[in-house]
């Protein structure tokens, strides 16, 4: 593919590794030729490095294919989930879910991603539930737009939410900044 049909949230292989487009600038410098700035996430390590190409390069798409599984346990840095179609047991290490693990807990429906049938990590959904279990007390004469206070929520996941949120309310959480949405329910 062209560097024009790079997008946000693509998977590209680069040198023999799985990439996903984390960002994507395109510079044109004076006579020079063009060039892309690309900040990419390395799918089965984790981390994130920046490079640059010409805009003439062509890049290989990785053709992510998946799967709708359900989390079911972890067992120390090994989380289990379920093939919801064929009810095969496969295993993912901390690493390969990063931030997913803020959100993940028992139950939950979620799209196992895999690259010529290995398990490259997991797709979260836009928005999840997840039940406050420790917060400060609320004030009396406390409103939406009265400021916020930090919630632990049952994954362990630390956000602010408006002073009215109170211990078991149950909140509706944008797994791509991990900001409070609204009360669920």
């Amino acid at each position: 593919m062209s560097a024009g049909e790079l997008r946000k949230g693509s998977t590209i292989e680069l040198d023999g590794q799985l990439y996903k487009i984390l960002d994507f600038n395109h510079i044109k410098i004076g006579r020079g030729s063009a060039q892309i700035r690309l900040k990419l996430r390395d799918v089965r390590a984790g981390h994130t490095i920046e490079r640059t190409f010409q805009a003439s390069e062509k890049f290989t798409r990785a053709r992510l294919e998946h799967r709708n599984v359900q989390y079911l346990y972890n067992d120390g840095d090994l989380y289990y989930f379920m093939d919801n179609e064929t009810f095969e047991q496969t295993p993912l290490g901390a690493d390969l879910l990063g931030d997913a693990l803020n959100y993940v807990k028992e139950g939950m429906s979620l799209d196992m991603l895999t690259y010529k049938d290995e398990p490259v990590g997991v797709e979260m959904p836009v928005a999840v539930e997840l039940e406050v279990v420790d917060t400060g007390p609320a004030f009396k004469g406390d409103t939406a737009t009265a400021g916020t206070k930090p919630a632990t929520l049952e994954t362990g996941l630390v956000i602010q939410v408006p002073m009215f949120i109170n211990n078991g309310d149950v909140l509706k959480v944008d797994t791509r900044t991990a900001e409070y949405l609204e009360r669920a329910g």
